[in-house]
């Protein structure tokens, strides 16, 4: 036994030299991933007309070049309670680090007590008191006080796991955070470009409106001057109606929209009309020339880092489950003074001291131990699956938000050229209808032909755009405060770092 003590001494202190930890280490999973989006040849060539956009800018909403826009983004990164919700999550987080960390340090502890009693001549002490001292004194005091120090050797790593696993949680909490601002800016975004399509719309809607109710006073003088029939006259005041009937609808629309800003803005619905109702064009799709590779996208979109984060941590708590295989040893020790008197307080007689070797080791519960192991590899391996999934899904909001942004952009341009034309073309009948030349039904069709192609274009614009918002957020646009978290971030095993 004397043979073996020096032997385990020296075999702790040599593993606590080498920061050994059970447990697999963590390496980031390698992802097979094209070397470019599909679509990434199409986007810059669509840049060659344009100045290039920083897609990674933390003010990527700026590129649109609407003050308006820049403005309740600002706010919303600034009001926005979905958002204090996550800072506050930040924070447990980290809190939660500092608490393992705390784990792997020696802790301390002061106590102290002040006794005053009166003893009883009926209680067994009392009755034993006095039957050999009638007299003694039944009035005494105790006082003591002690400060105490225990530390838990992690000898094989169980707590660096544990706090390397709230390292990584604390790591995917900040990108969380830098997620969430992200998906609040690109939400504000694209509801403001929702609210400036519909006005455009129904300032469409509108000039219609005007345009078919003097054609319908012009039909209306002909009927009853009888130069025209009946039924011309309520065609034209069919097609009015059909004009005036969807204006209700792009109304409830719009009111919607701005009453969500608001609400993303943190305030209630109707705080920000003011700023909102003067109507405004749509605000072009700024160019958006260099996306990066999807394996760029593992290290710069914030949700990939979340998922990659907690797979490390899944790791990490792998070790933590293993390490109670093993015995745990701890120390601990007292020092202090006590006396039934006050007098004698902090004497060499009254001073008192104690220490202790502890252990730990739960011999006959292994099969609990094998399942807690089976279950922490059973959410690593949930884990990764989920982070691979979110690399795949990642590339398609990528692909389908750059095809849909060329497309509308396509659309929008070929609807322009319609709509040059179609203009042309109920000018023309306008005039001819005057003239006599042509009949109400050929005026009636270039109105409901020029109108569909106004309001196509314009929901083609606001799309186009929409998309663009789209895009900056399937590229991790916007998130840049911080550089990208790597393997030699995560503290390693062995190494004790004292805050957060």
């Amino acid at each position: 036994m004397r043979r073996l003590a020096p032997f385990a001494a020296s075999t702790m202190l040599g593993a606590l030299a080498a920061g050994c930890a059970i447990g697999p280490d963590y390496q980031r999973p390698a992802l097979d991933a094209p070397p470019h989006f599909q679509q990434s040849a199409a986007l810059e060539e669509r840049a060659v007309q344009g100045v290039d956009s920083n897609a990674a800018s933390a003010s990527w909403w700026q590129g649109f070049n609407d003050p308006v826009l820049s403005t309740i983004v600002s706010k919303a990164l600034a009001d926005n309670l979905d958002l204090a919700q996550v800072v506050a999550r930040v924070s447990q987080s980290r809190a939660m680090l500092g608490a393992a960390t705390a784990a792997l340090l020696p802790a301390g502890e002061l106590n102290g007590q002040s006794v005053r009693f009166h003893q009883s001549r009926r209680s067994q002490l009392g009755q034993i008191l006095d039957a050999s001292s009638p007299d003694f004194d039944r009035n005494g005091s105790y006082n003591e006080i002690n400060l105490g120090a225990s530390w838990e050797i992690d000898l094989f790593g169980g707590v660096r796991r544990a706090r390397e696993a709230a390292m990584a949680e604390l790591q995917a909490a900040e990108a969380g955070a830098g997620a969430a601002r992200l998906s609040i800016a690109t939400q504000v975004a694209d509801t403001y470009l929702l609210v400036r399509g519909l006005q455009q719309r129904l300032r469409i809607a509108q000039q219609q409106i005007d345009a078919s109710q003097q054609l319908v006073a012009i039909v209306k003088r002909q009927f009853d001057a009888g130069v025209v029939a009946e039924l011309q006259l309520r065609q034209a005041e069919g097609a009015l109606s059909q004009v005036e009937a969807s204006v209700p609808v792009l109304e409830a629309g719009l009111e919607a929209a701005m009453n969500a800003l608001d609400v993303a803005l943190g305030t209630q619905p109707g705080s920000h009309r003011g700023l909102l109702t003067p109507v405004a064009p749509i605000p072009a799709a700024p160019v958006i020339a260099k996306v990066g590779s999807p394996a760029d996208l593992l290290r710069r979109r914030p949700d990939l880092v979340v998922a990659e984060r907690r797979l490390a941590a899944a790791n990490a708590r792998i070790g933590a489950a293993m390490a109670e295989y093993y015995p745990k040893f701890s120390l601990g020790g007292q020092i202090g003074s006590a006396t039934t008197g006050t007098d004698a307080l902090f004497t060499n007689d009254a001073n008192q001291a104690s220490a202790l070797l502890g252990l730990r080791w739960r011999l006959f519960d292994f099969g609990r131990i094998d399942a807690e192991i089976d279950a922490s590899r059973g959410r690593q391996a949930e884990a990764l699956a989920a982070y691979k999934l979110a690399a795949l899904h990642a590339s398609e909001d990528v692909e389908n938000a750059i095809v849909t942004l060329l497309r509308r952009e396509s659309q929008t341009r070929t609807l322009s050229r319609g709509e040059i034309a179609l203009a042309r073309a109920r000018s023309a009948s306008q005039a001819a209808y005057e003239s006599g030349v042509v009949s109400l039904v050929e005026v009636l069709d270039a109105d409901t032909r020029l109108l569909a192609q106004r309001d196509a274009k314009a929901v083609a614009q606001m799309e186009a755009s929409r998309a663009a918002v789209a895009t900056f957020k399937a590229i991790g646009g916007g998130w840049n405060t911080s550089p990208a978290i790597d393997d030699a971030s995560v503290a390693t095993p062995g190494e004790i770092v004292a805050g957060p």
